[in-house]
């Protein structure tokens, strides 16, 4: 695992502290609670998930898609948006705590951060090897659209990953 919190913002910090002061069973709960707190598509993409990318690593339908620097924020802010069922609690917690934890920071911070972080978060035990590539199948979608978005946005291309 990557020893270099210091590139980790503050945001996630805090998730992967949360969890790690729990037990086994008590992280559980809080990636349920996580998952009870998914934040909903923002009205322009209701009905629209098409313009959504399937994360073909997760097991359960889950579709993420990224804006730089949209809906009046500043130039390089970040925001995460995902929808996965109900019916997949596990993978929806994992979608909202990447999406709470990525959206409002700059393109350089969810860049760096690092690509293993969903296994310092403590689930590593609890949940299934495949349920942890799902959720870093996720992050490293991500951070490749805000890749290409940044570079877009500088009229350039994005690099190969």
């Amino acid at each position: 695992m990557s020893d270099d919190t210091a590139a980790l913002p503050a945001t996630l910090a805090d998730i992967r502290d949360d969890f790690l002061e729990l037990g086994q069973q008590d992280r559980l709960q809080l990636l349920l609670e996580f998952s009870d707190e998914l934040p909903a598509l923002p009205e322009r993409l209701q009905g629209h998930e098409e313009e959504l990318e399937r994360v073909e690593e997760c097991q359960s339908p889950v579709f993420i898609t990224v804006t730089v620097g949209a809906d009046g924020d500043a130039p390089d802010v970040v925001r995460m948006h995902a929808t996965a069922p109900r019916e997949a609690p596990t993978t929806r917690g994992f979608a909202s705590i990447l999406a709470q934890g990525l959206s409002g920071l700059t393109v350089d911070e969810v860049l760096a951060v690092p690509a293993d972080y969903p296994l310092t978060i403590g689930l590593s035990e609890a949940v299934s090897p495949l349920r942890i590539r799902g959720m870093v199948g996720m992050l490293g979608r991500v951070q490749r659209q805000v890749r290409a978005l940044a570079a877009e946005r500088r009229g350039g291309t994005a690099p190969a990953d």
